[in-house]
């Protein structure tokens, strides 16, 4: 595999949920050390993408490939393919009842035999890249939405994956904490050598940290390009999800898609 090779290739990709159709004819290059948002409204498939992804749901028809492999469905091969994967959740996912040092430091120690002094180090490491080394000792609860989302980013980078997922990574945070969890994003992605995937409908927040972007509707791709392009677009698609327009052709209540239909 060359250096040059999408470190994520979709190639017709259809997934079903629960009898139906979710998403249909998924084709997306992701190139490494970018950074492409997943755009779409609430409901439109952004995290039954995510779930093929990260081989939680098998696709109905074409392929996903990550690090240039097919995704596989053994439970041996698909762990060390999601040693791979940082992935921080809309939720966070925080343990309540550990501190934010003690977090970061699971996945270190479920998946590493280190010594506790050289995990110590390594979780300073990351929430140092976060900016929050200081919080090493506090709980959770002690902690402001952003400073908890970044707890959490640094967990997921705690066995410096390659590839980082953003499942709405601003979901519940204020514009100011908004903008720093995307500044981070930015940095992190420049200065660890990252591949990110953004999935969220906050758009003008992501647009700028974007090199590429994809907008999901109505079971589809409606939109792949530069978020230049995407904010110059007069596609009816695009337009209704930028302005957030009520009506237009992407359907508040859509019907079920049934995956006989694909």
């Amino acid at each position: 595999m060359t250096n040059e090779a999408p470190i994520v290739r979709l190639s017709q990709l259809r997934l079903d949920r629960g009898g139906r159709t979710v998403l249909r004819d998924i084709s997306l290059d992701v190139p490494r050390g970018s950074i492409v948002a997943v755009l779409g409204p609430s409901g439109s498939g952004k995290s039954t993408l995510l779930a093929a992804l990260t081989g939680e749901l098998a696709p109905a028809s074409g392929s996903v490939e990550v690090f240039g492999q097919t995704v596989p469905q053994g439970r041996r091969a698909l762990l060390e393919l999601r040693k791979g994967i940082g992935v921080l959740l809309q939720g966070n996912g925080l343990l309540t009842d550990l501190t934010a040092a003690e977090n970061v430091a699971l996945p270190l120690r479920a998946h590493t035999n280190l010594p506790d002094a050289v995990i110590r180090q390594l979780v300073l490491m990351k929430l140092h890249a976060v900016g929050l080394r200081a919080v090493a000792d506090s709980y959770p609860r002690e902690l402001s939405g952003g400073m908890a989302r970044r707890v959490a980013l640094a967990r997921a980078l705690a066995l410096d994956p390659p590839l980082m997922i953003y499942d709405e990574p601003l979901t519940g945070l204020d514009p100011i904490a908004s903008g720093v969890v995307m500044e981070l994003v930015k940095r992190l992605n420049d200065t660890l050598g990252l591949t990110s995937i953004v999935v969220t409908h906050h758009v003008h927040e992501t647009l700028p940290v974007a090199d590429h972007a994809i907008v999901i509707a109505n079971g589809g791709i409606v939109f792949s390009g530069t978020p230049a392009q995407l904010e110059a677009s007069e596609d009816p698609f695009v337009r209704q999800f930028l302005n957030g327009e009520p009506d237009g052709p992407i359907a508040f209540d859509a019907a079920p898609r049934t995956s006989e239909a694909a």
